[in-house]
């Protein structure tokens, strides 16, 4: 993705609860990246989200990353741990801490709860200018793909703090304990 600049769309799915329907936009330019959370993001984003990802780590003109939240109307934890893993790669890789921007009060709550105050630097002010964004299509993924990604995002939330921990232990553990459908006996 070197010396171009790219925009794609995840496609929109009904949210899980009431709300805006979720969308990822996304943008970079020269190996400056922009992610925007727009809706209510729940799980069936992850995926696309964490391809997405992947290949932003894999650019070798990969500069910087942010994380708007602004147009955020709800969060789920597996799009929360999603984004602790993009922090913990992005300092681990290139050893900086992503910016993210908040402008909603109880969206913020959730990200200091989760400790993302330790792990990015949070902006409660709009941006002043938006680059050019667009959505990323949405990645297909089986069931047992699906369960391997939302067990790997909130290990990355259990990793920021021993609240969080505490908090998805019982979701990991029942998660861990799921036989996947291609090794259950008939």
């Amino acid at each position: 993705m070197s010396n171009r600049q790219t925009a794609r769309e995840l496609s929109e799915h009904p949210p899980a609860r009431a709300g805006t329907p979720g969308r990822i936009l996304v943008a970079d330019h020269d190996g400056m990246y922009l992610i925007k959370f727009v809706g209510d993001v729940r799980v069936n984003l992850c995926a696309a989200v964490d391809d997405f990802l992947a290949e932003m780590f894999r650019d070798e003109d990969f500069k910087s990353v942010l994380v708007d939240l602004t147009a955020t109307e709800g969060i789920d934890s597996t799009s929360l741990g999603i984004l602790a893993k993009l922090s913990i790669k992005a300092s681990d890789l290139y050893g900086f801490v992503p910016t993210l921007v908040s402008t909603d009060p109880d969206i913020t709550r959730i990200l200091r709860t989760v400790g993302f105050d330790d792990v990015f630097h949070i902006i409660e002010k709009p941006l002043e200018e938006e680059a050019q964004i667009a959505e990323l299509p949405q990645a297909e993924s089986s069931i047992e793909d699906l369960r391997g990604r939302v067990l790997e995002a909130h290990r990355a939330l259990m990793g920021l703090n021993e609240s969080n921990r505490e908090r998805f232990r019982d979701l990991v553990a029942t998660l861990e304990a799921v036989e996947p459908p291609d090794r259950q006996r008939p």
